[in-house]
């Protein structure tokens, strides 16, 4: 018999989680863009103006030739001593590198995180709106995902009690981001943060804490994480991606004793270890204090182009209803339409005349806003920003005519 001549019997019959699991709407629409002539305010990618090219190929040579196989080699599931230390040197809070978990990018951070907290029906309470990427991580587990009122300055509070739950219907944690949030670009305030924690402590309510962005600040450095204010309630989450390269994949998570065992042992499951070779660059990379002097240039170049897209911004939207917020750091802003109208039907008319945007309904984990879309800023020259929101206007115009 040939393999041609089998019969086509075979069913392949899918997990209920893999039913839940759906593509990701930024991923598809970057597909768009790669259409000639697009302007894309949409990607959360940093600009590949800000990669360290020269510090990494000599790094590469360093790690190659000081121990080129053990770089090669498999590696500690933990990740590599002297990254986990310089991480926790890092930090604005005393971390012992054994909190220290390094992770293949923050992106796996939530996903280990969803498989050792969540079980089918659990509580889980996020932001409105929040990052379409943990919704997506904590989707398959088949959590009841609460969306708790936000304002510019972040939760809630009175909101967060109301939802938090009870007996075995009590959320296993909240998931925030403080600082330049994605996708609205928000930073949670002092006062809050401190209402927000103190709140969690008397609910018996661990906080996830996701900071990609806090080191993009453009004149004041955010207020302290909350994971400063009460290690032992919170999960912090780090990545080396927006401030050195996110083709590496590099994240890594500050976690309790309670928790850290699991999430170590849901990580040699996922994939043994983060590619040491990865780990031995970075740490290679961070000698002589490298971030204090990189990542200056990085939101000095974030900055400038913040300003042109807010100047555009108040220069075309004139007249229109648009309504936007002024990030103090990060890559994102936040834009919403005028009553009556849906960004999800604006954007074709948008990619017609060449830019694309993400619209903000994604982000909510219910009760979506379609007025809402998200901007990003740092990937476009301050001339394609320019172009790019005048034909948003443009589109705007057009539909509401």
């Amino acid at each position: 018999m040939k393999l041609n001549d089998l019969p086509q019997t075979s069913t392949w019959t899918l997990a209920r989680r893999a039913e839940r699991m759906n593509p990701s709407v930024i991923r598809e629409i970057l597909k768009v863009t790669e259409k000639p002539g697009i302007i894309s305010l949409a990607g959360g990618l940093p600009s590949p103006k800000t990669f360290p090219v020269s510090a990494f190929a000599a790094a590469s040579a360093a790690v190659l030739a000081q121990d080129g196989p053990g770089a090669l080699q498999y590696a500690a599931s933990e990740g590599y001593g002297p990254l986990r230390q310089a991480i926790a040197d890092f930090l604005p809070w005393d971390v012992n590198p054994d909190q220290i978990l390094i992770t293949t990018g923050s992106q796996q951070a939530l996903d280990l995180i969803a498989k050792v907290l969540i079980d089918e029906n659990s509580r889980v309470l996020v932001e409105t709106p929040t990052y379409l990427g943990a919704l997506q991580a904590f989707t398959p587990m088949e959590p009841s995902v609460v969306a708790v009122a936000s304002d510019d300055e972040g939760v809630l509070i009175d909101d967060l009690r109301a939802k938090v739950g009870t007996g075995a219907d009590k959320a296993r944690f909240l998931y925030v981001l403080p600082n330049f949030q994605n996708p609205t670009g928000r930073t949670m305030s002092e006062a809050r943060r401190a209402a927000l924690v103190k709140a969690a402590a008397e609910l018996n309510l661990p906080l996830v804490e996701d900071n990609p962005y806090g080191d993009l600040w453009f004149d004041n450095p955010p207020p302290p994480p909350l994971t400063a204010r009460n290690p032992e309630g919170c999960i912090y989450m780090g990545s080396f991606s927006k401030v050195l390269a996110p083709g590496l994949r590099l994240g890594f998570v500050v976690a309790p004793k309670a928790v850290y065992p699991k999430l170590l042992q849901a990580k040699q499951a996922a994939d043994l270890h983060t590619p040491g070779y990865n780990q031995r660059l970075v740490a290679e990379v961070m000698k002589g204090n490298f971030l204090d002097r990189h990542v200056p240039t990085i939101r000095a170049l974030y900055k400038q182009q913040c300003e042109a897209m807010l100047a555009a911004l108040t220069k075309e939207m004139a007249g229109l209803g648009v309504e936007w917020n002024r990030p103090d750091g990060g890559m994102f802003l936040w834009v919403r339409l005028p009553e009556g109208m849906s960004a999800i039907e604006l954007l074709p008319q948008a990619v017609e005349r060449n830019v694309a945007f993400v619209p903000g309904a994604a982000f909510y984990a219910d009760n979506a806003d379609p007025r809402t879309l998200r901007l990003s800023f740092v990937t476009s020259t301050v001339e394609q920003i320019a172009t790019g929101i005048a034909a948003l206007a443009d589109a705007i115009r057009s539909h509401k005519a």
